[in-house]
């Protein structure tokens, strides 16, 4: 399965879906995680964090919509990110 991190945006949101840990344990388990890129700053996580357990960082949160089987986030879906989704 081809799971998704977008950032957050919404107001005063700064949490990310998966921390590195959990990103390692989805990899390890065979997933293939995308994150948007710097999508774990604001939880003080860096892309290399991310890319040192084996995610990989996508440009946009676009490219984790278009790619991702399962998006992951924090807080719910916004009518930008909602856009974006689709069916399956």
């Amino acid at each position: 399965m081809r799971v998704g991190v977008p950032s957050e945006i919404k107001t005063h949101e700064y949490r990310v879906g998966l921390t590195p840990i959990s990103v390692r344990e989805l990899v390890h388990h065979g997933h293939e995680v995308l994150l948007q890129d710097n999508a774990g700053v604001g939880s003080g996580y860096s892309n290399a964090d991310y890319e040192r357990v084996g995610g990989k960082i996508v440009a946009t949160a676009k490219d984790v919509f278009d790619a991702a089987d399962m998006v992951v986030k924090v807080k719910e879906p916004l009518a930008p990110e909602i856009a974006m989704l689709r069916k399956g």
